[in-house]
């Protein structure tokens, strides 16, 4: 890792007048400093992103991006160790999680959209015309332009590449914001689509924070065509309002308050590791963790003893040591945000079962941001505990008697991004599908994803779907051709 990690401008590594550090979750310590974009550097970008669409780029075939995407994947493969790298110190994730997880993912998201844009078909119709004769009206699919991609900290290279390589593989050209406290990956992956071959311009990095700095420039500038943002709703809101003022296609993945589901008829094993991975999975920092979770009542007790025996068994250590399951929060700010909704949850008359604190190790990780997996009972479900998104890893769970209510209680929230069913009745599996309002239901598993199926969320978990087609119909513009065939 270089002392200052730059922005990347049409081609080039550039630095700015301001700069800020970035400190490891780990240990509170800092990692390097990071070059913060003034308004004329996100002008610089946007300015080499709009030229790179008038470029050779402009020219290449779905064909010929394909190949260049595949060449990406397979410089991110050479670059492997150093994605890690750089993940972890980010992060401060198990380094057996980067290597298993972030980095094999997002080598996998380059080559499943060259496959996807090399195998999509367009539509054609032929239409009768009033005279007798008939029409042949196609579809074309264009680059929809500049695409601002703004990403967050907790699964950053994952997401990055989930978002550049479907606008890659459309013809766009992107600028990348990566948050501050993951600026890392996205350096190396500059260099390595430079490496790859792309031309100077079709990808951009920009470094900084949201408001009056990279972010805010990045939205609100004319010169960009579309927003795709993962975050919280409430800046998702704020991006969109400023999307609307521009007319900008936006595509925005944003927060989620989960709901678990175990029936009693489920494989209770299965189910308890489920909603282990579910709740407390990178630190529980995963727009999909399970945060509510409803069990019906004959096996009510019996799963809470276990789950909260089973988060017990958390492993703390360094990100190096083999069978670590728990790592730290991606900030000392973030931790005194979710400590405070450990001590609200008490004060709202919660039974803490296990964690609701921080463990003190007595070396430098005392410095992180460090808690512990936390497992709560006994709360109202209009308490702010349970509607708003805690993002770490805790879990409240309640009781439910019947499958309409278990349905009810995991709808009645703001928030409609994903859901986990646990049952081994195979009718109330799809029926679930229908009835849960949300836009991803998994069923006796979780964070099993196929890269060709829709992924988004309802209410205030998103606008828009990608995913396979639905990406491409998002970074791309479709102009109907007709022609009179006489």
């Amino acid at each position: 890792m270089t002392d200052t990690l730059r922005h990347f401008i049409d081609g080039e590594f550039t630095g700015s007048a301001k700069d800020f550090p970035k400190l490891s979750p780990v240990t509170g310590e800092m990692l390097c400093r990071v070059a913060e974009a003034g308004e004329s550097d996100v002008d610089d970008a946007v300015a080499a992103a709009r030229q790179a669409l008038r470029g050779p780029w402009a020219r290449t075939t779905e064909l010929e991006r394909a190949a260049v995407l595949r060449r990406v994947a397979d410089e991110a493969e050479r670059r492997f160790d150093d994605l890690v790298a750089a993940e972890v110190a980010d992060t401060g994730k198990p380094v057996d999680q980067a290597r298993t997880l972030d980095v094999p993912r997002a080598a996998a998201n380059f080559r499943a959209f060259a496959d996807i844009v090399s195998a999509a078909a367009g539509e054609s119709f032929l239409t009768g015309t009033a005279g007798g004769g008939r029409a042949l009206n196609y579809a074309v699919r264009k680059p929809v332009g500049v695409v601002a991609v703004i990403v967050p900290w907790n699964l950053p290279l994952l997401l990055l590449t989930w978002k550049v390589a479907p606008a890659l593989a459309c013809g766009d050209t992107v600028v990348v914001k990566p948050s501050e406290e993951t600026p890392s990956s996205a350096a190396v992956l500059a260099e390595i689509v430079r490496d790859a071959g792309l031309p100077p311009g079709v990808f951009n990095l920009v470094h900084g924070f949201g408001p009056d700095s990279a972010g805010e420039y990045l939205v609100r500038h004319p010169g960009v065509d579309a927003i795709t943002f993962t975050g919280e709703s409430a800046t998702g809101a704020t991006i969109g309002r400023s999307a609307a003022d521009g007319v900008k296609a936006v595509s925005f993945e944003l927060g989620g308050k989960n709901a678990g589901i175990v029936f009693a008829d489920a494989d209770l094993d299965a189910a308890v590791a489920g909603t282990v991975r579910s709740a407390f999975t990178n630190g529980g920092q995963v727009c999909l963790c399970t945060e509510r979770l409803y069990v019906q009542r004959p096996v009510f007790e019996e799963f809470t003893e276990r789950l909260a025996a089973r988060a017990r068994e958390a492993v703390f250590g360094w990100p190096t040591d083999p069978g670590l399951t728990t790592m730290p929060l991606i900030s000392r700010d973030h931790r005194e945000k979710v400590l405070g909704y450990y001590r609200l949850a008490r004060d709202e008359g919660a039974e803490v079962h296990v964690g609701g604190d921080h463990p003190v190790f007595g070396d430098a990780r005392d410095g992180g941001a460090y808690v512990r997996p936390t497992v709560l009972t006994g709360l109202g479900e209009h308490t702010r505990t349970n509607r708003e998104e805690i993002f770490g890893p805790v879990c409240h769970v309640a009781p439910f008697d019947d499958e309409d209510e278990a349905y009810a209680l995991a709808n009645d929230s703001d928030y409609g991004l994903a859901a986990a069913v646990w049952t081994r009745d195979v009718g109330r599996a799809h029926r679930a599908g229908s009835a849960l309002d949300v836009g991803l239901v998994w069923v006796n598993t979780w964070f099993l994803r196929d890269l060709r199926s829709p992924f988004g969320g309802t209410k205030a978990s998103g606008i828009g779907r990608e995913g396979g087609l639905r990406s491409l119909d998002f970074y791309t513009e479709t102009t109907n051709v007709c022609v009179d065939l006489g």
